[in-house]
């Protein structure tokens, strides 16, 4: 019992001290420091700090002597913020300042009555200023500075861009990450669409950056080869476009595009930066122009893709009719059914390879872009080599489309005039059978195709041309101008945009994607199925690649071009001798088919890229 009383006794004076210092928000044992440090900082100060629960030796953990300390024998080291912040020391650990061996006291210099921060942007970026002065003098008139200034801490302060601790370092080269900076951090808050309609800013400035070249080069992977926010809005001194001094203002704008764009013109500025196709009160162009190219797509998958249900659906039955009139014997042999005719010269055969060729580098290289938000899309990016070489090879592609389209103008040309005799003569080469350009029999023919499908009328023979044969060879003239024009004025913006005004460009990208989809779309389904995956070629039709027809298949496909050629007496003029090699058929099949999986596996990804991706047009 007598020692219980001694050791309270004992610790009477200790209790009362730490009750008096826990008043004062001090830790025991700063009392005792403060009566040689009082000159560092007062007794209200510190307990008033965020370290006032803490004692001094909390930090100056070295100081386990008093008296040793008091003699000078027994100094403290330099203060390790880490062992209680170590997530910011980490941080800062990897950070520019360190690199530049800015310490924490340099940012917390008082830190010994550091008040707690509570979120205020103002003091941070107040201590910013301090080392960055120019910098930030132009935030300080920006739009986010002023917002800040007023107390709206939605708006961007240093720190919601650069970070506390983890400041990476930013410079002005095109290094892949500093390039990326300058977009990620806008990112953060106008892809935010809550905060950006809270705020009042537009709240699309992102969606609609996305959406553009740039935007999707920078969702690749590639945002060293296009324009980010900042190369545009500058980093700090964002101000309205009213502003003279603003980057976007009418007199600025010529020269800001020139930084990427030589030449840049009046005309070329004019261009929508962030112009959103749905918006028909501000966009009205746009507006007008994205609801015509969905509706050409819309109603194009919709006629033909129902042509195409059809077909497969009266195709089958009528293989299941073959299949049974073979079973009972109701079969007929044709006289000389195996017999080859030519129906492709060597050169329609070149000429189609050309087709091939472009229009899958153009699709393999096009693809990816319109669905850059993908993960798929940057694996086939990168898998090319990149988006330069990607924007490379898309431009073979399109130097060989121009090569083939012009090498059919100079063919029909040649049908047409060469060797005319009059102007009768002319017509009847236009909309003869021989011809490619559509005509009463077209009608006639379509007529009897649908009767055929629903089963109240016979499968109708054609001539020479199918009309959806006809389809597909006008679709290159219309591709050529829409997606072929489009396409030049994506490629030399800085020309057409001395004479054109900029917004034609906003236009030129919503056809050129468009028609590109419509293009990819109906060649991968209604051109595969018309020509390869009908139940009567499935599973390909190789005549394009050796130019070779059987009789049988002749006769019974284009009865009246057979009968045509027989009255003329020309029909053994087009008899082949002997049918084409081997290694000729296995090197071209092997090609076409390779062609029609690459195909199939682009529509497949475009087909998830609409479902379970997200995609809209």
């Amino acid at each position: 019992m007598r020692m219980t009383r001694l050791l309270i006794a004992l610790c009477i004076p200790f209790l009362l001290s730490s009750q008096a210092l826990a008043g004062q928000h001090l830790a025991a044992g700063a009392e005792t420091c403060l009566e040689c440090h009082g000159d560092v900082v007062s007794a209200d100060e510190f307990s008033a700090s965020v370290h006032g629960f803490n004692g001094c030796v909390a930090c100056h953990v070295e100081l386990t002597n008093i008296e040793l300390h008091q003699e000078g024998e027994l100094m403290p080291g330099p203060v390790k913020c880490v062992r209680c912040h170590k997530k910011e020391t980490a941080e800062h650990y990897s950070s520019v300042h360190m690199l530049n061996e800015i310490g924490c006291t340099t940012c917390h210099a008082t830190i010994h009555s550091q008040q707690p921060w509570k979120g205020d942007k103002r003091i941070a970026s107040a201590k910013c200023a301090e080392c960055h002065d120019e910098v930030s003098e132009e935030y300080q008139q920006s739009i986010h500075g002023k917002a800040v200034s007023k107390g709206n801490f939605d708006s961007a302060a240093c720190l919601d861009c650069h970070n506390l601790h983890d400041i990476k370092e930013i410079g002005n080269t095109q290094d892949h990450r500093v390039r990326a900076f300058h977009t990620e951090v806008c990112q953060r808050c106008h892809a935010d669409e809550e905060l950006m309609k809270k705020n009042g800013v537009y709240s699309i400035a992102f969606e609609t950056y996305l959406k553009s070249y740039h935007g999707k080069n920078f969702e690749l992977g590639y945002p060293d080869l296009v324009a980010g926010c900042a190369d545009c809005h500058t980093s700090h001194s964002i101000l309205p476009d009213t502003n003279p001094k603003s980057s976007l203002n009418h007199e600025n704008l010529v020269a800001i595009c020139g930084t990427c764009h030589e030449n840049s013109s009046a005309q070329f500025v004019k261009f929508y930066p962030h112009g959103e196709m749905t918006d028909k009160a501000n966009y009205p162009i746009l507006y007008y122009t994205y609801v015509s190219m969905t509706g050409l797509l819309v109603g194009t998958f919709a006629v033909f893709w129902i042509h195409t249900l059809l077909w497969m659906f009266r195709g089958f039955v009528e293989n299941r009719e073959k299949k049974a009139a073979l079973i009972a014997g109701h079969c007929h042999s044709m006289p000389d059914g195996h017999k080859i005719y030519c129906r492709f010269t060597k050169l329609h055969i070149f000429l189609h390879l050309l087709v091939i060729t472009s229009f899958l580098l153009l699709s393999l290289t096009g693809i990816p872009l319109k669905f850059a938000e993908q993960e798929w899309a940057t694996v086939m990016m990168n898998f090319y080599g990149g988006a330069p070489v990607a924007a490379f090879l898309h431009r073979v592609g399109a130097v060989i489309t121009f090569a083939y389209f012009f090498a059919a103008i100079a063919m029909s040309i040649k049908f047409l005039f060469y060797r005319l005799e009059s102007v009768a003569d002319f017509f009847r080469r236009l909309f003869g059978p021989e011809s490619l350009c559509p005509n009463l029999r077209d009608v006639r023919d379509v007529t009897a195709m649908i009767r055929w499908f629903i089963f109240i009328g016979p499968k109708p023979t054609f001539d020479r041309w199918t009309y959806w044969e006809k389809f597909d060879f006008l679709a290159v003239f219309w591709g050529m101008f829409a997606i072929g024009g489009s396409g030049l004025m994506l490629w030399f913006p800085e020309f057409f945009g001395m004479f054109l005004p900029g917004w034609v460009f906003n236009v030129a990208t919503i056809i050129h994607s468009d028609e590109a989809l419509l293009a990819t779309g109906f060649i991968f389904t209604v051109h595969f199925f018309n020509t390869h995956g009908r139940p009567e070629k499935f599973p390909m039709d190789f005549v394009i690649f050796n130019g070779e027809l059987p009789k049988e298949e002749f006769v019974e496909e284009r009865g009246d071009q057979w009968k045509r050629y027989e009255e003329q007496g020309i029909l053994e003029q087009y008899a082949k001798k002997k049918p084409s090699g081997v290694v000729y058929d296995f090197v071209l099949k092997g090609f076409g088919f390779a062609a029609l999986f690459t195909g199939l596996a682009l529509l497949i990804l475009m087909i998830y890229a609409f479902t379970a991706g997200g995609h809209h047009f």
